[in-house]
């Protein structure tokens, strides 16, 4: 990586950019903003050498778009697709969004709603278990959830009528999209074949003797690195200020160190997609669970049990390889991948860490919401369940909890926060209204 040929004044507008980059991995003149395509523009020579150096990704700019192909060393639940309205992604949706895909791929410069869904649904009758009718609601709630990712993105523009109305009542509602292929095509671009795939262990790096680029790459992907994830040699590599000095000089990012590993802080807030601590119910919910969890936990009276975690990446990974749709490979060009050696860490030198099991948790997440309920979104405060289930989804994409089968484990960073004050804004008498913030229905993150 060259330093010395970024000027000083101009080193921040290129820590922006390769922040917006490493963030979105698609950029078009509509996503994520329209300054930062041509911030990318700008940078593109320099960001294409240093992030195949660094991370040995590889970078695709053109007049219309910017995108970024990422080696993976390992798959992450932790950033599902969502709709405009923040709704997660699910399987269904998924479906529709790859089918919509290979639709508009063959499709002109315009198409109908009620056509791409015509298609979609023609695709979707060829695969077991799946179907998009339309006289479903949800399933075409689904669909538009599908296209409007898309819509959002710039692979379609709306030319004329409305996605919702044909959601509502697909007979009197129609919208016309201007596709964009350029944006179409930057898509959906495998590292291979996933026809040639009997496991998703196909798309990982192969490149798994080079500690140094998947160190860099944990820095940048994960919240948090934990020494317990590496092996012996990755973690000499992260030992070296040269290779977190690197890291912090391409992203403007500031690394912090522990005994337990290294996480890089994003102040920006354009490199993370979730804010924390921050403004919602839910992250100030998290705020005050971490509190009692590091009061239970360092409470000498009454220890607390402790287990190992085990590695949730390999469930995953069996998870997503049960669902292959085996009929659809075409064998005489797959590859069987064998699932990855063990570590040559013994069992006796498995990690444990402080648990905490489901009881005890609604029973906590119950007693806040008794004591600061009133300040929580209206939604919240009669699902305590639900409540707690979203709250302990966010910190363990935070990597400050891991789920277990029965409650939770509790990792290091955790106690970065653990120092957390609380105070609650009593409003007067003659207050009628109050803000977002202050009632906490607003939710953080980017």
């Amino acid at each position: 990586m060259k330093r010395q040929r970024i000027d000083a004044l101009a080193l921040d507008s290129y820590q922006r950019a390769a922040r917006v980059m490493l963030a979105n991995h698609l950029v078009t003149r509509v996503y994520p903003d329209r300054i930062a395509l041509p911030l990318i523009r700008r940078w593109a020579t320099e960001l294409r050498e240093d992030l195949a150096e660094l991370f040995g990704y590889r970078l695709e700019v053109t007049e219309t778009t910017a995108r970024l192909y990422p080696v993976h060393d390992r798959l992450d639940d932790a950033r599902p697709a969502r709709s405009v309205n923040d709704r997660v992604f699910d399987r269904r949706r998924y479906a529709y969004l790859s089918l919509a895909l290979a639709a508009l791929g063959r499709a002109g410069d315009q198409i109908t709603l009620s056509e791409l869904a015509e298609h979609v649904a023609d695709y979707a009758s060829r695969i077991e278990g799946l179907d998009l009718s339309t006289e479903r609601a949800a399933d075409r709630d689904a669909f538009v959830d599908a296209v409007g990712w898309l819509g959002a993105r710039g692979a379609l523009t709306l030319a004329d009528g409305d996605a919702g109305g044909w959601a509502s009542d697909p007979e009197a509602g129609e919208a016309l999209y201007d596709i964009d292929r350029p944006v179409v095509f930057a898509l959906f671009r495998p590292p291979r074949a996933l026809q040639h795939l009997h496991s998703v262990r196909g798309l990982l790096a192969e490149d798994t003797a080079d500690h140094a680029r998947r160190v860099r790459r944990a820095l940048v992907e994960r919240p948090v690195v934990y020494l317990d994830d590496l092996s012996a040699a990755e973690r000499a590599v992260l030992a070296q200020d040269r290779v977190i000095s690197e890291v912090e000089y391409c992203t403007g990012l500031r690394a912090e160190r522990r005994a337990e590993g290294v996480a890089l802080i994003d102040t920006s807030g354009r490199l993370s997609d979730t804010r924390f601590p921050g403004t919602g119910t839910l992250a100030q919910v998290g705020l005050l669970l971490i509190g009692e969890i590091a009061d239970a936990v360092l409470d000498i009276d009454n220890p607390v049990p402790r287990r190992s975690g085990g590695s949730p990446d390999d469930v995953l990974l069996d998870q997503l390889d049960a669902s292959i749709p085996t009929a659809g490979v075409f064998a005489p060009l797959a590859d069987d991948i064998e699932p990855f050696a063990a570590t040559t860490d013994s069992v006796e030198d498995e990690p444990t860490y402080p648990f905490l099991d489901h009881t005890w948790l609604r029973a906590t997440v119950t007693a806040l919401t008794d004591r600061y309920g009133a300040t929580f979104a209206a939604q919240w405060q009669a699902d305590v369940g639900g409540l707690t289930t979203e709250v302990l989804a966010l910190l363990s994409k935070l990597r400050l909890v891991q789920p277990v089968p029965d409650g939770i484990l509790v990792l290091p960073a955790l106690a970065r926060y653990r120092g957390a004050v609380v105070t609650v804004r009593v409003r007067k008498s003659e207050e009628l209204f109050v803000t977002a913030a202050e009632t906490g229905t607003g939710e953080g993150g980017n």
